[in-house]
């Protein structure tokens, strides 16, 4: 998603963030500014910015013993954290990139040699995390600073006035602040090169037809849009027992206590906003417009202090229903199952995992992965998750989160080992201005790209309830 463009002359608004730029990549980065590219129109001159990229310690984890997991996730959720303070000091152009990564490198190392003593004394001691520990930079679409908003909490016009009456030499300098403050944000938005207009878009989904034996009905959940205003920074499958473990603001539907600190015993126990008892926790990260208004959580872990800033939209609809294979029964999911689609930081990860779609209603024929859609007036944007379909038949997670689930193949297959199970997808709706920019948020490091949207879901319907669902689906039927 990094693109290089071809220098030009630097209008005086721009000035600045080419100073910063080029300081945070070594005094060897340039940002390079087009103007007039967006919605899918030509951005090889577009801006660049610099982020982090550290290998994903997690994700090279294939087999924690269970009395190791709190521990190990904990210093996971460390190594996190690490790096959204380590890009906050880029953003804001506070430290150099030598001593920066020197210094992540240094912290990261301590944290992995924890993480690895751990595990050795769990006899499970990994070769090579060591090797893991340090971290680059790297060049993606930055946001123009002129197509940002300034930020608005409300007492700019005194703010004005107080200028005024300073005098120019405070006056300036107060402008030169909030210049500084809306190119920071713009670093941390979505570039235009994030954007494309549907129309442009080809057809593009594929569904494999239904074979003999397939089992072709579906299981409709309702939950609702999040009316109680259920929203945290955790996440409690990757890091449980940590607050703002996603370093962004999750949106939850389902089950009412979802939080850091849920175990399996709390979830059974809470309440739910679904319609038929299920208490499953459904959650993924807010989607905000980048009107540079203040949000509740302006001044708060997983909002402003982790560069997630706009006004949180409300879904117009959320859609939540489980579906069956092409290719042959399902089985029951077993009650407490995690499931995590899509890669919050495929940014820095490739898009290897990346799997949450945009689209437009109306076009939904045409699903991008890595742009957000411009859509035409009347039509709606909406984000699509289908969860992974297949399971090992044993684990209801995995210590990377991934591996005890699979994606069924092209044809609706799954591998070897592995057995149908009823597919989650969930399809969120949201009425956004036209015109308007918008972003999901994510950890600082990853800019808000839309290819690190993901979703997340937790099991917790009865075994009866996920009895009746398998049935229904298998049978051909829709049900509610």
């Amino acid at each position: 998603m990094s693109q290089k463009g071809h220098k030009r002359r630097l209008r005086p608004k721009h000035k600045i963030l080419a100073a910063m730029s080029a300081l945070v990549l070594g005094g060897g980065g340039v940002v390079l500014v087009s103007q007039g590219a967006f919605a899918g129109q030509d951005s090889r001159n577009a801006p660049v910015t610099a982020t982090i990229d550290c290998p994903d310690v997690g994700d090279k984890l294939d087999n924690v013993p269970e009395q190791a997991r709190n521990e190990v996730d904990a210093n996971l959720a460390q190594l996190d954290t690490q790096v959204a303070d380590a890009y906050k000091q880029l953003s804001s152009g506070r430290a150099k990139d030598k001593a920066l990564l020197g210094g992540l490198k240094q912290q990261r190392g301590q944290t992995i040699t924890k993480l690895s003593d751990t595990l050795g004394k769990a006899g499970q001691k990994p070769a090579g995390l060591d090797a893991l520990s340090g971290c680059v930079m790297k060049e993606a679409a930055a946001a123009d600073p002129a197509d940002e908003p300034p930020a608005d909490n409300g007492a700019q016009g005194a703010a004005d006035q107080g200028a005024a009456k300073q005098g120019a030499p405070q006056q300036q300098q107060q402008q030169q602040q909030q210049q500084q403050q809306q190119q920071q944000q713009a670093k941390g938005g979505p570039a235009r090169s994030d954007f494309v207009a549907i129309g442009n878009v080809k057809p593009n989904v594929r569904k494999p037809a239904a074979r003999g034996g397939a089992s072709t009905g579906s299981f409709a959940v309702q939950c609702g849009r999040n009316e109680n205003g259920h929203f945290n920074p955790d996440n409690v499958i990757v890091a449980p027992g940590v607050s703002n473990g996603a370093h962004h603001m999750h949106d939850y539907v389902g089950n009412k206590t979802t939080d850091a600190f849920s175990t399996n015993n709390s979830l059974a126990q809470s309440g739910t906003t679904c319609t038929n008892g299920d208490q499953s926790a459904y959650y993924w990260p807010v989607l905000r417009l980048r009107d540079g208004k203040a949000e509740k959580d302006a001044k708060a872990p997983g909002g402003g202090q982790d560069a997630n800033v706009g006004t949180i939209l409300k879904p117009k609809q959320v859609t939540i229903d489980f579906k069956g294979s092409p290719v042959s029964k399902v089985t029951a999911m077993p009650r407490f199952m995690r499931i995590i689609t899509g890669d919050a930081k495929a940014l820095t990860n490739g898009n290897a995992n990346a799997n949450a779609s945009w689209s437009c209603t109306g076009f939904e024929n045409r699903q991008l992965k890595d742009k957000y859609p411009v859509c035409p007036k009347g039509s709606d944007v909406v984000r699509t998750f289908n969860f992974q379909s297949c399971w090992d038949g044993k684990n209801i997670d995995s210590a990377n989160h991934r591996t005890h689930v699979a994606f069924a193949d092209a044809n609706g297959n799954c591998k070897k080992g592995f057995k149908a199970i009823p597919q989650l997808v969930q399809r969120i709706v949201y009425s956004v201005p036209p015109g308007s920019r918008f972003a999901v948020d994510s950890f600082p490091e990853q800019l808000h790209k839309p290819v690190t949207d993901h979703g997340d879901f937790i099991n917790v319907m009865s075994n009866g309830l996920m009895a009746g669902a398998v049935r229904c689906i298998n049978d051909g039927r829709a049900c509610r």
